[in-house]
């Protein structure tokens, strides 16, 4: 890989070479998942979460033909306030970088340019995944592929309830990703610890998960885990009540004629105003969770390592 389109951040680096374990972070979800001044006061949480227990936080975004491992305080400001910044998947990555463009990294361009710095988890709050109407439309998440093939692992809420949670979970098994429930016996579905799907395997503690990731990385398993993490019960939504503000977000996208990359904002940003913030604060307090379980999985992966 040519390296001139690396650019890691110094603290990054010397974290890199020393053996400190890095946590990666991805920016969709400061551009397009949140809206100012939040969007930033939750970027700069979730990195203080993930120092305060025992990792170096890399938040990765592209701008100025570069791909940046970790960005500063000013940097994460930009992402937050800008206009026009682009929502940037696999297939994106190229044309990005050739421009000069701006650009939020979804999970999977996150995963990839995490991977060219060795950097093995990433924090997030949800995981793209097969769409509600797939089987009509296509629409199927880049971050399912991306995680067959790149050994990073994805902590997260699950996936996110706007999706079609039990085509995403088969797809995730024909891609040969395990997928484990941190804690309970139930897949949970990003505002809530609930979605009526058993989860395929469950551990209890950041230990065994690292063991986990360990054994399947030195078996040459190639590819991610994906790791879910329930929002804590008393944050977490009730079930039934956010499925009806999906269903009006979907007839409302629907009615509006939105599409492909904008779908998913769409929806969280419909859901938040008509939930009256409720689901923002969720999804503020499962980030924050998973960067925790991050970093702790990071600590115990470097140790084993």
């Amino acid at each position: 890989m040519n390296k001139s389109f690396i650019e890691i951040d110094p603290t990054v680096r010397e974290a890199l070479n020393t053996g400190v374990p890095v946590v990666a972070l991805e920016s969709t979800i400061i551009s397009h998942g949140m809206p100012y001044p939040k969007n930033v006061e939750t970027a700069l949480a979730v990195e203080e979460m993930v120092r305060s227990n025992g990792a170096v936080p890399a938040t990765i975004a592209i701008f100025e033909g570069k791909c940046r491992i970790g960005l500063n305080a000013e940097q994460l400001e930009y992402f937050g306030k800008a206009a026009g910044v682009w929502k940037v998947s696999l297939r994106d990555i190229p044309y990005v970088l050739s421009k000069h463009l701006y650009g939020a990294t979804t999970v999977a361009a996150t995963m990839r340019i995490a991977s060219f710095a060795g950097i093995k988890v990433l924090a997030t709050g949800g995981i793209g995944g097969v769409h509600r109407g797939a089987a009509t439309n296509m629409d199927i998440s880049a971050d399912l592929t991306e995680m067959a093939q790149t050994s990073v692992a994805v902590i997260s809420a699950g996936i996110k309830s706007i999706l079609d949670i039990g085509l995403t979970l088969e797809y995730l098994e024909t891609q040969g990703i395990p997928v484990v429930t941190v804690g309970q016996d139930e897949f949970p579905s990003f505002y809530s610890t609930k979605s009526k799907y058993p989860s395929p395997l469950r551990l209890d503690t950041f230990e065994e998960i690292a063991s986990m990731l360990h054994t399947k990385w030195s078996l040459d398993l190639r590819g991610s885990v994906l790791i879910a993490n329930p929002v804590p019960a008393a944050l977490g939504q009730d079930y039934h009540t956010i499925e009806a503000h999906i269903q009006d977000a979907l007839a409302a996208a629907a009615v509006s004629d939105v599409k492909g990359k904008d779908i998913t904002p769409f929806l969280l940003k419909y859901i938040a105003e008509n939930s009256a913030g409720e689901s923002l604060e969720t999804n503020i307090a499962l980030v924050l969770n998973n960067a925790r379980l991050g970093a702790a999985i990071a600590v115990a992966l470097q140790k084993l390592e």
